[in-house]
């Protein structure tokens, strides 16, 4: 079974709380803690074997877990990650820091305590793990914690490592891992028999120990009871007595389990081409006709008959039973409750026309011009200082640099003002550090100061008065106007520049030579005219630039570098007689994450931040969920054209000027409305509405620490197309009311669905939804009138 990937973002309320449940309950475990206030995120990866072995890795925020009810299976293997956690046994409490081993016996009364966010890699192991051999009943013994060091370091080291590349390991690579992780966390379990004050536990013991050689030697043709009872120190008689003892004899026990090894052999599709009779040998049977009756005889049918029997079993059965669709029970509860509150709501209606809390008086504006102290460049932060704060229904304008302006220095930064305040950098001073999420020290790369993966020039903070998490911002844009050149020799046309870059996604496709390069074309903006459009005006190859601290950047790796005219050649007559239509946006509106000080503003997710849909123009909305005080608004990275996927790298990099009306809608009022359990960017057009899925939708949650550094190595758009798919099934379900059959029919049939980008750290799907699906008196099924 292939990894399966799970985010609370992809249901809504106690659906997501009934799925979470539902993959801790594949691990034996529950959560006990109730949330309520933030939407709560939980992600898990984790993966099945064919044997029953689970390994994932689990992030969440806070969580109190125990076991659910049950003695089958070795005790559960938690390593805390980054975190550390409590161990509740009892009365008594104990600390256990980050990778350390928690061994928690299934059927014994214990608590893990995550009270700083869950963040855990767990491994289960079933009985039936170890195809008939008898691992020790370890319900009585209590949870103990390991330190890293010894056998407990190889297994935490082996179970972390394994969790990290679940989605990358082939079947058999997996199975294989899964099956060394099973025996490892078995030797593992015998330290808590040894640790129990039962007067049986030194038998026990001893017998796993008599288990594992026979195990060790079950290849041979004989296997002495002599040469078990010598490897112990002990005599044959009572190495017989310990085997009365669990009811069998030492003989009968060999010869099952050099069955049941033989069955799981013949059972397993990589070993098809494996000869009966070799499997027969492999098991310590010389005669194969023997081995055939013996097997018969254990299992009711013959080697050849099984093999036949597994090899025609539906292949899609694991697969399937693995998708975790809607959970019947909170699909259930959901419906019981629109049922009871009447039908589903869209915001309310202003008296000028648009959506949002009804106004009450005129709108105050507010102008934000763009200037080195009005932005922060490649970050999000929560503990930013707001430029200003304004109130919900207010209306903005805010002017926004496209960090590409440095592509062509003379066009788009000489002569302005605030333009040149933000870009400006000499051998002594620079004005605004490209932060990123990087150190300002430039130790890691050598790039310079901030030397982190954020690139975007963002214009804000802007504070929305009486905005707390758990609201949603509704940002409608209300006008766009380019930025004309201030320079005497182009002054008011507009230009903007796009970049082939060495993060696009056709780098390593390049057919002609030289392979390694990077191309900047720049454009001009036609605006007066009945169809604005865009033009190429020239070309060139990017070739290392020296910044004025004297760094050299070999390849567009540092924003913000001013390209010198006399370094490049200039290609003219490129894409001629191509006009491309233009496509105002913005590419970066964002709130601010709740999860680092320090967020690079290249990846997106739930807070907004560089979606790169160029349906974000004038006309058009983004719904964000307000994760902090304030909300803290900021808009950056804008777009003259871009084409769905952002192939290159870019788009045509314009700078441009905002007109937004902002709205706060507070969650008390949103519930049953299109906003109600809102987690991630929603987009509202004239005509659709455009939900955005992400390869990680909560990178930041998923992976912690390493979440800035671990999304770009880990972006697919199989894992943003299921987003997109599970949130337009939770939209679908919510707002209008269908089932999950009737959802996804209509997605098949009338839902568009596109790349977005494929360069941005976390890969974009995004899912049109005509709003001409539905009629305007339309009610959600089952529902009567309030």
């Amino acid at each position: 079974m292939t990894a399966q990937p799970f985010t609370s973002e992809s249901y809504s309320g106690d659906a997501g709380e009934y799925a979470w449940q539902d993959v801790l309950r594949g691990f034996g475990l529950q959560s006990l803690r109730a949330r309520h206030g933030l939407p709560a995120h939980a992600s898990a990866l984790s993966r099945l074997s064919s044997t029953g072995v689970r390994l994932g890795k689990l992030s969440a925020d806070a969580q109190v877990l125990r076991s659910l009810p049950s003695r089958a299976g070795l005790p559960l293997l938690l390593m805390p990650v980054e975190n550390s956690t409590v161990l509740v046994v009892g009365d008594e409490r104990q600390i256990v820091p980050a990778g350390q081993l928690i061994l928690a016996p299934r059927g014994a009364d214990w608590q893990v305590q995550f009270q700083r966010g869950l963040r855990a890699v767990v491994l289960s192991v079933p009985a039936e793990a170890f195809r008939g051999r008898k691992v020790p009943l370890l319900a009585s013994c209590q949870p103990r914690v390991f330190d890293a060091e010894g056998l407990p370091d190889i297994i935490g080291r082996t179970a972390r490592a394994t969790a990290e590349a679940l989605d990358r390991l082939t079947e058999p690579e997996w199975e294989a891992v899964a099956q060394s992780a099973a025996e490892l966390l078995l030797a593992l379990s015998a330290e808590l028999v040894v640790a129990t004050s039962d007067p049986s536990a030194s038998r026990a013991a001893l017998l796993q120990r008599l288990y594992a050689t026979i195990e060790r030697s079950i290849g041979g043709e004989e296997i002495a009871i002599a040469d078990i009872a010598q490897a112990e120190g002990i005599s044959e008689r009572y190495v017989q007595k310990l085997f009365e003892g669990t009811g069998e004899s030492f003989s009968h026990y060999v010869r099952e389990r050099r069955l049941q090894r033989a069955w799981h052999d013949l059972a397993n599709p990589a070993e098809a081409a494996v000869p009966i009779a070799e499997i027969a040998y492999r098991y310590g049977f010389s005669d194969a006709a023997h081995f055939s009756r013996l097997f018969r005889e254990r299992f009711g049918l013959p080697p050849r008959e099984l093999r036949r029997r597994e090899a025609d079993r539906p292949a899609h059965g694991a697969v399937a039973s693995g998708q975790r669709g809607w959970p019947q029970q909170a699909l259930a509860q959901l419906r019981a409750r629109q049922a009871n509150s009447g039908p589903l709501r869209r915001p309310t209606q202003r008296e000028d026309g648009e959506e949002g809390a009804p106004a009450t008086e005129a709108p105050t504006r507010h102008y934000l011009p763009v200037h080195a102290k009005h932005v922060h460049w490649g970050y999000f932060s929560r503990s930013l200082e707001p430029l200003m704060e304004i109130a919900s229904g207010d209306i903005v304008t805010v002017e926004t640099l496209t960090q590409h302006a440095s592509d062509d220095p003379e066009r788009m930064i000489a002569g302005d003002a605030g333009a040149e305040s933000v870009f400006h950098w000499t051998p002594t001073a620079k004005t605004v550090d490209r932060r990123g999420a990087g150190p300002l020290d430039a130790s890691v790369f050598g790039r310079g100061a901030g030397e982190g993966f954020g690139v975007h020039i963002c214009t804000g903070p802007i504070a929305v008065r009486g905005a707390q998490p758990g609201d949603v911002l509704e940002v409608h844009i209300l006008d766009i106007e380019p930025r004309r050149s201030r320079h005497p020799a182009h002054a008011g046309r507009v230009f903007g520049s796009s970049v082939a870059a060495w993060w696009g996604y056709h780098y390593s496709e390049l057919l002609s030579e030289p392979h390694a390069r990077e191309a900047v074309t720049i454009y001009e903006i036609v605006t007066d005219t009945d169809e604005p459009y865009a033009r190429a005006l020239h070309a060139y190859r990017w070739q290392p630039q020296t910044d004025p601290f004297g760094v050299q950047h070999a390849l567009y790796d540092y924003p913000g570098v001013l390209v010198r005219p006399d370094t490049v050649t200039f290609q003219p007559n490129v894409l001629e007689g191509v006009r491309i239509p233009l496509r105002p946006h913005f590419g970066v509106i964002a709130v601010a994450p709740r999860e680092a000080e320090l967020v690079d503003s290249v990846p997106p997710a739930y807070f907004g931040g560089n979606l790169d849909n160029w349906r974000l123009g004038k006309g058009a909305t983004v719904y964000l969920p307000v994760s902090v005080p304030g909300a803290l608004l900021s808009v950056g990275d804008p777009h003259a054209a871009q084409g769905d996927g952002e192939l290159s790298g870019t788009a045509i990099e314009c700078s441009m000027t905002g007109t937004f009306r902002v709205t706060l809608h507070k969650k008390a009022d949103i519930g049953g409305t299109v906003l109600a359990d809102l987690t991630y960017p929603l987009i509202e057009t004239p005509d659709d509405w455009v939900l955005t899925g992400f390869s990680h939708p909560n990178y930041l949650a998923e992976f912690g620490a390493s979440g800035q550094s671990e999304v770009y190595a880990k972006s697919s758009l199989d894992l943003a197309m299921r987003d997109a798919f599970r949130k337009m099934r939770r939209f679908l379900m919510t707002t209008q009311g269908l089932s999950e059959d009737e959802a996804i029919a209509l997605m098949s049939a009338a839902v568009d669905f596109g790349i977005t980008q494929v360069v941005d750290g976390n890969w974009g799907v995004h899912a049109i939804l005509s709003k001409r699906l539905f009629s305007h008196d339309r009610r959600p099924a089952g529902m009567d009138e309030a």
